[in-house]
């Protein structure tokens, strides 16, 4: 029988039970024995040893001016003295006291400020229960710190089988543009375009405060709010700072991989915001409120540069109500902000796409021997196009790797993924299920598509293409359209839908939207069409229509323009040929319409040739042609300025009956 053996070998290596190698410890001098194996942790606690797997990030630059070794405290003290500022109540003398991070973590010290940091009094019957406690700031945190914190706290966020945050936003799953109301001032008054058609609804400055304050004080409320402090807009003469208070991490993450990430460099310094939002989007506003048509309301106020969110956790809201100030404060400087999709090719040629949903846009914006500038919104300025976010927010509804592969690979760690169904064990997402809403989008930032151009900018755009899938069948594929029918069509803002056949219509529906974004527009159409022209006409810029809709007859007889011969006009338009092919004119629209195009059937150029019946086309153009000339009725009348009609050039450059 073996015996233990407390005996080393001769060679230093003792033997225990069945043969193994027995493992040595050695008695100190203070009497306790140690593995030999590694040097022991500098820790006496789990905490402390918790406490070793982090360390704080440096900081890069000093602050200008503080030649102390406590700059990095300095500039925390700042930090949290402006955001303080941005959470004040406007009918309290002092911000909320504030203090940087996480209220679940008590090892480190915390960093404390109140709007006043040396005016203590005691408590009296005037001070509210919110202004004696502490809220927790998360500032600029990581998309990994924000990962922690929505799977720990938030219900419904978890990790997908690609490392994408999977999250829901509550009861809305898309934006409610009715509930959009804009503070309508003496200023306002005659900027912006009020009444018939347009998006914006009214709201007094006053209802605007009592909301701000409802979504202040719920804030405030909380033990803890995440603050981003980002950019709008690549162009950095352009740039504006934007701050989002906001109560979910989901939300937090969102803005981090939409707007454009500061480095730590440009965060140091960031100051005070150019335009702030309080998004209190999980408290609802008060129905008795002035102006106020349901629990849910999104007010901008452009003169005090701030936006509130109440009753809805939609981070889309966001996204679109920052689009809106820029197509405000953006004009103000001569620029012209575009929703479209923005590329560039190898030698420096630039395209912006416009197009409503189904169009095709992201499609063929999105071109593997073109860099992406942008997919949505973008920015043209004397110096050129910018893209104005610095992600995407990408549907994800029947998504898959071989219709959308830079989409489907982009969906990975720092990815958020909205209202998406998943399995329950392995995480794996289905696309194709609308259990929670069709709307599922997936929002990641603009690096993650492998062809991304960074920074998002480009020389002026030598093609501006504007997309109509036409279920009527009758528009072109393609259109070089004149100065005067490139403004038409961009006011107009064409698309047809097709409706779903549950409803028993089958009837192609016209759908128009100013602009090609009416919802989001601040300014009168006709003037943005104005700068579109302008800038055209300075640099050079080709308008075209392009048709990706349907050919040989409307929805239901004829058959959708196929994709490849939609990318090879695309193609044509970019290499330059399409300027030297020979062209002739359509009816009604009075469209140029190429012969000849390489790789495309002739016959399909003109549509006429490819209905067998003709007098069904020519009604159908007729009524297309009756469509559009309606739509533009709530435009003809509009003055430019004080006293510039739309000109009479623009409306002959629409239909000719």
């Amino acid at each position: 029988m073996a015996t233990n053996g407390n005996a080393r070998a001769g060679n230093g290596v003792g033997t225990g039970r069945n043969g193994l190698a027995k493992i040595h410890t050695e008695k100190r001098a203070e009497g306790i024995c140690h593995d030999d194996s590694t040097p022991p942790v500098k820790a006496q606690t789990i905490d402390e040893l918790h406490s070793l797997q982090k360390k704080k990030s440096a900081p890069t630059t000093p602050i200008k001016g503080i030649q102390t070794p406590f700059g990095e405290e300095e500039r925390s003290k700042q930090q949290l003295q402006s955001i303080s500022a941005s959470l004040a109540s406007l009918t309290r003398e002092t911000g909320p006291k504030l203090v940087k991070g996480d209220p679940a973590r008590q090892l480190e010290t915390p960093r404390v400020v109140s709007h006043d940091q040396h005016h203590h009094v005691s408590p009296t019957i005037s001070v509210s229960d919110s202004s004696l406690k502490f809220t927790h700031v998360l500032y600029n945190l990581s998309p990994a710190e924000l990962y922690e914190q929505a799977i720990k706290y938030e219900k419904g966020s978890f990790i997908t089988f690609t490392g994408a945050l999977a999250t829901l936003s509550g009861a809305k799953t898309g934006r409610s543009p009715k509930d959009k109301r804009v503070v309508r001032d003496e200023t306002t008054e005659h900027e912006l375009w009020w009444g018939k058609g347009s998006p914006n609804i009214e709201m007094d400055e006053h209802t605007f405060m009592v909301n701000r304050e409802r979504a202040v004080d719920y804030l405030n409320s909380l033990d803890k709010v995440f603050v981003n402090d980002q950019f709008l807009n690549w162009d950095p003469e352009n740039r504006i700072k934007v701050r989002i208070v906001s109560a979910r991490a989901y939300h937090s993450l969102f803005m981090h991989n939409m707007c454009i990430r500061p480095t730590p460099e440009e965060l140091e310094n960031f100051g005070t915001p150019d335009f702030t939002i309080y998004n209190a989007g999980q408290f609802p506003c008060n129905r008795y409120t002035h102006y106020m048509t349901s629990s849910t309301s999104i007010d901008l106020n452009l003169a005090r540069r701030e936006m509130v969110i109440l009753g809805t956790q939609y981070a889309g809201e966001m996204k679109k109500g920052l689009f809106s100030v820029m197509h405000y404060l953006m004009p103000k400087r001569r620029i012209l902000s575009l929703h479209s999709g923005c590329n560039m090719g190898k030698d420096g040629d630039v395209a912006l796409f416009f197009g409503l949903s189904g169009t095709g846009k992201t499609t063929l914006s999105t071109d593997h021997n073109r860099y992406l500038i942008g997919d949505d919104e973008h920015c043209w300025s004397d110096n050129g196009v910018s893209n104005i976010e610095g992600g995407c927010y990408a549907k994800c509804i029947d998504l898959s790797r071989e219709k959308e592969p830079d989409i489907w690979n982009a969906i990975k760690f720092g990815t958020v993924l909205e209202n998406v169904v998943f399995d329950d064990h392995t995480r794996e997402v289905d696309y194709s299920d609308k259990s929670v809403t069709e709307n599922t989008r997936a929002a990641y930032p603009i690096e993650y598509i492998p062809n991304a151009k960074i920074p998002c900018v480009s020389p002026h755009p030598k093609n501006v293409i504007l997309l109509a899938c036409d279920a009527f069948g009758v528009l072109p594929p393609v259109s070089k359209l004149s100065l005067a029918q490139t403004m038409y069509h961009f006011i107009s803002g064409y698309t047809a839908l097709v409706a779903g056949t549950e409803d028993g219509i089958k009837e192609p529906q016209a759908t128009f939207s100013a602009c090609f974004g009416a919802a989001f527009i601040m300014l009168h159409p006709t003037k943005y069409a104005a700068m579109l022209a302008e800038k055209m006409q300075k640099h050079g810029a080709t308008g075209w229509l392009v048709n990706t809709g349907w050919s040989s007859g409307s929805y239901g007889s004829g058959s959708r323009i196929k994709l490849a011969y939609t990318r090879k006009i695309i193609d044509a338009i970019h290499s330059g040929s399409l300027l030297n092919a020979e062209y002739k004119k359509t009816e009604v629209f009075g469209l140029e319409i190429p012969t000849e195009i390489e790789g495309v059937p002739s016959e399909i150029l003109d549509p006429i040739n490819t209905w067998s019946d003709k007098k069904a086309y020519k009604d159908t153009l007729l009524k297309l042609g009756g469509l559009f000339k309606n739509n533009f009725q709530v435009f003809v009348s509009h003055k430019i300025g004080k006293d510039d009609s739309l000109t009479e050039e623009i409306l002959a450059a629409g239909p000719i009956f």
